[in-house]
């Protein structure tokens, strides 16, 4: 056996890390234009101004302040790295490689400046039309997702964000306005990036108390019906829609063979990864919903139409990323990880990147044979990839033989998988273009086959240049998975 004949190769983007043009056409602000840059040792703040004129900078804004773009700071969201007046140059070289997908996202605020509009803003739906107009010419499948970290200031000002139940409607309105537009253009849909980060990264921001998982689950629930509603919606407009969820894929492992270890090891997969999935791809709440909403004395707002919605709305598509595994266990242990998006114990077994991430293909292997067993639904990889330092040469060349080793081994691990019974159709490799870094804001954490000229502190031409893994890859695409071998120009 062998990768599918209409397997879907690509990449895989997000708008608010790549496209740009962050005020024009009639955009409004996200709180990703209102956040700093960052690195591995220093954390991404938000800026704010507070009605007596004075200006800030932290984690989050104060309750008696507003976001605000602050003179003398760096924002590198605000450009990106301007997809928005490059889309011609970077689709046709998309089409060079011999994409057969491109996973994108539609920026929220682009749409509806406020979030709360009844009315689109024409000029922001233009901007997509004329994109998958140029897809199209290349016959390349746009993947689309609804919400990629990207909600518009004013509704988490104005409205607490996904603490606040109107947010469903709003965002199925946003939705249903996509549906419409673009339902001779796109195909398949995905509505929330990662979802199950908003569990995961509290154990990373360390407010893991009682009221902060109050919270998240309650966002959480509020995403899941949103999702629901919007998958019954899009079926309605264009029964071919192919709708998806999206799942942070983080593997786990138990560090030892002690039945505290395991458990621990299972609990966290419940918590992790098969509580979203579960509600997208099965219609309700798991069993273990129970344990794990009252460890934190979690009281949900959660009403019979919406457990109808769940039911309503379920996911023809189950969609994840992945990139590393990880390591659980009860025990002490100096062996500790700690980096963008990584925390725990150090797999002994495993190599780690300059960003402390492992590199486990066998765990990319493991997932999808666990995930397809649980859901028996088509399964994408949607992104993956080596975060490293390039180097571009005078020549115009820049060789990453690291990220062609990652990648090989990867798809050498999803082809295995397909051997062994899982329906995958499709893999989008992340930041096919270097973008900037949703944990740090660099720049120098490229995941790219294309580099982009632009640095952390947004000096550069964005001029673009085909690396080494460009050629690799198109040979990839064109042999559909078959060879491997590393090719250049």
């Amino acid at each position: 056996m062998s990768f599918p004949k209409e397997f879907l190769w690509g990449g895989a983007t997000a708008a608010n890390q790549f496209e740009g043009a962050y005020k024009e056409g009639g955009r409004g602000l996200s709180m990703m234009d209102i956040t700093t840059a960052g690195s591995l040792d220093q954390s991404r703040l938000v800026t704010y101004k507070f009605e007596d004129g004075k200006v800030g900078r932290g984690k989050v804004i104060p309750k008696d302040a507003k976001g605000a773009v602050l003179p003398g700071q760096y924002y590198p969201n605000h450009i990106g790295v301007d997809f928005y007046h490059h889309y011609k140059e970077d689709i046709a070289l998309l089409a060079d490689m011999g994409f057969k997908v491109f996973r994108m996202s539609i920026s929220w605020s682009r749409i509806f400046p406020h979030g709360d509009e009844i009315q689109p803003n024409q000029k922001g739906l233009a901007f997509y039309h004329s994109v998958f107009q140029e897809l199209k010419k290349y016959d390349i499948e746009p993947l689309v997702t609804i919400s990629h970290y990207e909600t518009p200031l004013y509704l988490e000002e104005h409205y607490g964000g996904w603490s606040n139940r109107k947010m469903i409607d709003f965002y199925v309105h946003f939705a249903k306005t996509l549906f419409k537009e673009y339902k001779n253009e796109v195909k398949y849909w995905l509505t929330f990036n990662e979802i199950n980060t908003t569990i995961m990264f509290l154990e990373l921001s360390q407010e893991s108390n009682d009221q902060a998982y109050q919270n998240a689950y309650q966002q959480l629930h509020y995403q899941y019906v949103a999702s629901a509603k919007a998958v019954y919606e899009g079926h309605q407009i264009n029964s071919q829609f192919e709708i998806g969820c999206m799942i942070c894929g983080i593997v786990s492992y138990p560090l030892t063979s002690d039945p505290k270890d395991i458990l621990a090891n299972r609990y966290a997969w419940e918590k992790n990864i098969f509580y979203s999935g579960d509600v997208q791809c099965k219609g309700s709440y798991p069993s273990f919903a129970k344990r794990l909403w009252q460890e934190h004395h979690v009281e949900l707002d959660i009403t019979e139409s919406d457990l109808s919605d769940l039911k309503k709305g379920t996911v023809d598509l189950y969609t994840f990323s992945y990139y590393m595994s990880s390591v659980i266990t009860t025990h002490d242990n100096d062996e500790k990880v700690g980096g963008n998006f990584s925390m725990g114990v150090k797999n002994p077994y495993l190599n780690y990147s300059q960003w402390q991430w492992a590199d486990d293909p066998l765990g990319l292997q493991y997932y999808l044979e666990m995930i397809y067993d649980r859901y028996h639904l088509p399964l994408m990889v949607v992104e993956n990839g080596l975060g490293a330092i390039d180097k571009l040469e005078k020549d115009g060349k820049v060789h990453d033989p690291y990220r062609i080793d990652y990648m090989r081994e990867h798809i050498k691990a999803m082809e295995v998988a397909i051997d062994h019974g899982v329906n995958l159709i499709g893999y989008t490799s992340w930041g096919c273009i270097d973008l900037v870094s949703a944990g740090t804001g660099q720049m120098s954490k490229r995941y790219g086959l294309i580099y982009v000229d632009r640095d952390d502190q947004g000096n550069g031409t964005l001029a673009r240049y085909k690396k080494d893994s460009f050629y690799w890859y198109k040979n990839v695409i064109h042999s559909n998975g078959q060879d491997l071998g590393q090719r250049e120009e």
